[in-house]
Formats: structure tokens, C-alpha cells, sequence
């Protein structure tokens, strides 16, 4: 998200650790039905540790970033414009743009993606259309050394805003809706307008949650076609979020 909102401090101990002996991994999330999705299954097959900064609960700590091998930003119905009646968000950027420039592998998720472009300077703001639903994005390639999507994918979206990109990042992949996809800042932090983390339960939960932004548009879907999307396409989108954890944790 957002989809022209209307449905979604310092060091402190992190929410709900999970017990792990791999990467030491913290999720920062925005609205209790919008999880990581595909990506839980995929950090327990490494042994992640896994924490939680849940803003919508308080109070919400966030974590030493020096702790951290990986750290996933979440969508979330907010915009990142609203820090009057989200102050916490202002605190949110400063710990994704420290944990970017000390090197911290990044990955941002809708909301995630327009926080870390907001982080760097970028401007976000309502995109010329809503985009919501199974529609194909394209790589946009630029060179060997970053993350290279297919040349054409359908994924899940869910968004009404979109951003400029951040002075020195890399767009990775457009769609007919939206110019700015997807992108890449330094070797390890990629922001991601779309959802491939999204499953037939996450997906149910988003449109039982927000069922209400599914109103005509080029580019919405109905609730019925939504419903409809084959095992296959979370399939495909799911080994594709795990091609970009496995990119950003390479050693």
C-alpha cells in the first residue's frame, strides 16, 4: 500500500524474538495483516532469528542496527507524508537510512519501498493510478551489478502512491501503471512497489482488510478476480522474493 490512505524512537529490545542460529533478521511492520508472508518460511529454512517493531502497538522499540544482518520493511495503508498522525514515522526513516548507509541488507515492501525512497530525499505522492491486483512489471536493466528481475512478471500490488527514485538509485522495474517499480540503492537495499511475499492467506486478509479500495480503475481488479489467481502465481512471485533475500544476504 498506500492506496490514497484510507485502509493501513531509539535502540530498544526487539518485539517478539524468534529463537534462531542464522541471520539476525528485524521486520518492521505497519498493520497487523500485512506480514512477511512467503518470506517466513524461506528465513526459517536458514535459522533466522527474527524480531518485530510493530508501530501499530505501543510502545514500538526499534532495535541496535549494528545487531542486524537483514532488515525488511512492510507495507501499510499510511503514507509516509503522514507524520502528523504518525510521528513514529519520522524515527522509522532515520533507522532505515542509518541501517542502509552502514551497509545492512534492505528490503522494502510497497510502504517499505516509498520509506526508504522518502529516506533518501525522494519525494512520494499519489500516483496517476491506483494499482491493485495481478499486473506485469518489466525489468528495467541497468548494468551488472545490481538485481535483475525477469523481463516481464505479473505480481500482486496493492498501491495508490508512487515516488520519485533517490539521487543515486537504480530503477530495476516499470509497469504500465507506474514508472518506478522497483529500485536499488548501494549493493544491498532494493525497494519493491509490489508484493511477492503475498499468499493466498495474506492475500485474503488484505482484501478482507481493505476490501472497500477495490472501486473501479484501468488498473483494479475485482474482489472475484483477485480470489481467482491460481496457486502458480503465488508460486512464481514467492521463488522470486527468495531470489532477492538470497541477493541482498549474499555473502
Amino acid at each position: 500500500m498506500p492506496v490514497m490512505p484510507s485502509c493501513a524512537h531509539d535502540a530498544g529490545e526487539a518485539a517478539t524474538p524468534v529463537t534462531g542460529h542464522g541471520l539476525n533478521v528485524h521486520v518492521l511492520q505497519h498493520v497487523p495483516f500485512e506480514d512477511i508472508g512467503s518470506m517466513a518460511p524461506w528465513l526459517a529454512a536458514r535459522g533466522a532469528a527474527v524480531g518485530y517493531t510493530r508501530f501499530y502497538e505501543a510502545p514500538a522499540h526499534l532495535p541496535p542496527i549494528g545487531n542486524l544482518d537483514l532488515v525488511i520493511a512492510m507495507g501499510g495503508p499510511m503514507s509516509v507524508n503522514d507524520e502528523p498522525q504518525h510521528p513514529w514515522l519520522k524515527e522509522e526513516k532515520r533507522f532505515i537510512r542509518e541501517a542502509v548507509r552502514r551497509g545492512t541488507p534492505f528490503v522494502g515492501i510497497c510502504l517499505g519501498a516509498q520509506l526508504l525512497a522518502s529516506a533518501f530525499g525522494a519525494r512520494v505522492y499519489p500516483n496517476r493510478e491506483r494499482e491493485i491486483g495481478w499486473f506485469p512489471v518489466a525489468s528495467a536493466p541497468s548494468g551488472d551489478d545490481v538485481f535483475r528481475f525477469p523481463a516481464s512478471e505479473s505480481v500482486f500490488h496493492w498501491h495508490g502512491e508512487t515516488f520519485d527514485l533517490p539521487d543515486g538509485a537504480t530503477r530495476l522495474a516499470v509497469s504500465a501503471a507506474c514508472a518506478n517499480q522497483a529500485f536499488q540503492i548501494g549493493p544491498r537495499a532494493l525497494g519493491l512497489q509490489f508484493h511477492l511475499e503475498t499468499t493466498p492467506a495474506s492475500a485474503a486478509d488484505l482484501i478482507g482488510m481493505c476490501r472497500q479500495e477495490l472501486t473501479p480503475g484501468a488498473f483494479v481488479q475485482s474482489e472475484a478476480t483477485l480470489r481467482a489467481a491460481p496457486p502458480d502465481a503465488y508460486a512464481r512471485i514467492n521463488r522470486l522474493m527468495g531470489e532477492v533475500l538470497a541477493y541482498v544476504t549474499r555473502t
